[in-house]
């Protein structure tokens, strides 16, 4: 009676790689990606950030992680960092202003795995250059929930 319970249940409850994201969450000074559905977190993640976190990210090469909302607008299975989800910075704002600075905006923010340094994470957490990474298990999981389009909000 007992496996045909845990059996039902197995059945009625679905995957989390069936779960699909509808909004991202990054608190950059927590340091916490948070993945939601229908407005309720599914599952949360420390995170890695750059060396100069705080503040909008201004231009190339200042370790920041942008501010604001921005979607994820491609996919990549072959990274050197494991996967990786571009995040569509910059966008028309930030490129005007950067140009009206006459400084590149930068590009290329992703959030992304660890490639073949899996204890990374754990040794430094300040380490890339404006992007987002978590451990190569972890990215499998939220590569599985989020499709294209998908919004990031990234918070102070």
């Amino acid at each position: 009676m007992r496996c045909l319970a845990v059996l039902l249940l197995m059945v009625a409850l679905p995957c989390a790689a069936e779960i699909k994201a509808g909004f991202l969450l990054l608190e950059k000074q927590a340091r916490r990606l948070t993945l939601f559905n229908q407005g309720s977190p599914i599952k949360s993640y420390q995170v890695a950030l750059g060396a100069n976190p705080r503040g909008h990210k201004q231009r190339e090469g200042d370790e920041r992680t942008p501010e604001g909302v921005y979607f994820i607008d491609f996919k990549n299975p072959d990274s050197a960092f494991h996967r990786s989800l571009k995040i569509s910075y910059p966008n028309r704002r930030d490129r005007t202003r950067a140009a009206r600075n006459g400084v590149n905006p930068g590009g290329l923010i992703m959030i992304h795995g660890l490639g073949d340094r899996p204890d990374y994470l754990q040794e430094n957490a300040h380490w890339t250059d404006g992007c987002i990474a978590v451990t190569n298990d972890e990215i499998e999981e939220i590569w599985e929930a989020v499709e294209l389009d998908t919004p990031i909000m990234m918070i102070p």
